[in-house]
């Protein structure tokens, strides 16, 4: 047997393999930010938005960073490092609101910073884009985040690129597309989301991209007529009305009679 440890070279296997089992492991809990890295929170955490929750403050990982680029500027690992770090820190205690999960005036400043990260990353034309690191920037474009749908646009092409089967990546893409205003984007990706879906579900998928398509904004839009000016807009949320006049012809009064005796 493998483990009889009474002759010197089954001794000296089982040494080997033990080692190489350590390794293994310290491996995998790395790729799995439980060790090293980034800190405690690792890349698992930021993709669930959770960065630097417990407190964990990832500014000592930015300043490293940051003070590599100044020396060396095309430096695309550190920029990748660098955004992932920002990212990490914007999803701190410190920088989202406890109540809504949010980011906070703070949080979105660090969401810019991130941004330029990102954008200095990708203008290197690295070989092999993160995709993880582009699923994170969905966050910060997103309209919690800077709301900048063009940007989630270029993030989410990257992604698709990457994941070509992933329906739901591809009705992402369209949606924000639509939202950019981009439509010939958008019904590309609304297409071939609907064609990847599950057949149970493509109707249903196409029916909501069509009415992202139509209203990209979001939110019921209302008509209602006052003095006979017909107005269209869409509800404040307040039980008010925001709306513009569509018809500024006034309706002829309407007149009555009555009989006199």
């Amino acid at each position: 047997m493998l483990f009889d440890l009474r002759g010197r070279h089954r001794r000296r296997a089982v040494k080997v393999i033990y080692i190489g089992l350590a390794l293994l492991m310290g491996v995998g809990l790395v790729g799995f930010g439980i060790g090293g890295g980034f800190g405690g929170g690792g890349l698992l955490n930021a993709a669930s938005e959770n960065e630097g929750s417990g407190g964990t403050s990832f500014a000592s990982e930015i300043k490293k960073y940051e003070k590599t680029l100044k020396q060396q500027p095309t430096n695309a690992a550190a920029w990748e490092k660098l955004t992932k770090a920002q990212l990490h820190e914007a999803g701190g205690e410190a920088y989202v609101n406890a109540t809504t999960g949010v980011p906070t005036a703070k949080g979105k400043e660090l969401f810019s910073k991130a941004s330029r990260s990102w954008e200095s990353y990708i203008s290197l034309n690295p070989p092999k884009p993160s995709v993880e690191l582009a699923k994170l920037m969905l966050r910060v474009y997103g309209p919690e985040g800077l709301n900048q749908p063009a940007a989630a646009v270029q993030v989410l092409q990257l992604v698709v690129a990457a994941e070509p089967k992933n329906a739901s990546f591809y009705a992402q893409l369209a949606e924000f597309a639509y939202k950019a205003k981009n439509a010939r984007v958008g019904d590309l990706a609304s297409s071939k989301a609907v064609a990847l879906a599950p057949s149970a579900s493509r109707t249903r998928v196409k029916t909501e991209l069509e009415a992202v398509k139509k209203n990209p904004e979001g939110g019921e839009t209302l008509t209602t007529t006052t003095n006979g000016t017909t107005y269209t807009g869409k509800a404040n949320g307040s039980g008010g009305f925001a709306g513009t006049a569509v018809n500024t012809t006034p309706q002829p009064a309407k007149t009555s009679t009555t009989k006199t005796k």
